[in-house]
């Protein structure tokens, strides 16, 4: 499985190569594993767990904020990762959320 990690960080350096200044802010998260969520129990008192709330079987593993014209720039940049091209998982894309 070594091929995996170098196609992943081969996409990801390919990604801010044709993305250029567009690139805001790219990071690996930490696996979901490792996570801590924070939620109100039938009483509405927070409870703080260790571990992702739900179960799932794919989870965040980084994300980029794209500064683009529309979506279509957008899925072209995409296509560089190999999540999005491997089979066995994908890239999701969303807009932000414009204050107000």
């Amino acid at each position: 499985m070594e091929q995996e990690p170098r196609a992943h960080a081969e996409g990801h350096r390919a990604l801010v190569a044709a993305a250029g200044p567009a690139v805001l802010d790219t990071r690996e998260l930490e696996p979901a594993g490792v996570a801590t969520t924070l939620r109100a129990d039938a009483q509405g008192r927070l409870a703080v767990t260790d571990g992702p709330f739900l179960e799932t079987k794919e989870a965040a593993g980084g994300y980029y904020l794209i500064e683009a014209g529309h979506l279509d720039e957008v899925l072209g940049l995409a296509e560089h990762l190999y999540q999005a091209t491997a089979g066995h998982s994908g890239a999701e894309i969303r807009s932000v959320v414009e204050p107000g």
